[in-house]
């Protein structure tokens, strides 16, 4: 592939890539304006025409690490675990 080719994939991508985050934005808008209708109604489900919209409460249990590792730092390092992962990135 030639310098220009990729070039060319690069601006395409930008390109595609501003186009999601707007889709992005007008999505969550309209999720934001579902939930504040739910919740002026009161309501966790509600049904629209063939659709039925949630917005539930969800309570869940996270290991505070960060207090773990201030209070007994040595069973922190004990259960950690290391991972490797390669990062895509392009800038200008």
């Amino acid at each position: 592939m030639s310098t220009i080719e990729i070039t060319n994939k690069i601006v395409e991508l930008r390109e595609l890539e501003n186009m999601m985050e707007e889709l992005k934005t007008e999505i969550e808008t309209l999720k934001d304006a579902i939930k504040r209708e739910m919740d002026s109604r009161g309501v966790e489900e509600l049904e629209a025409g063939q659709y039925i919209a949630r917005f539930t409460t969800v309570v869940s249990n996270r290991l505070d690490t960060t207090a773990l590792k201030r209070e007994n730092n040595a069973l922190y390092q004990r259960y950690i675990k290391q991972t490797t992962s390669r990062r895509f990135t392009i800038s200008a």
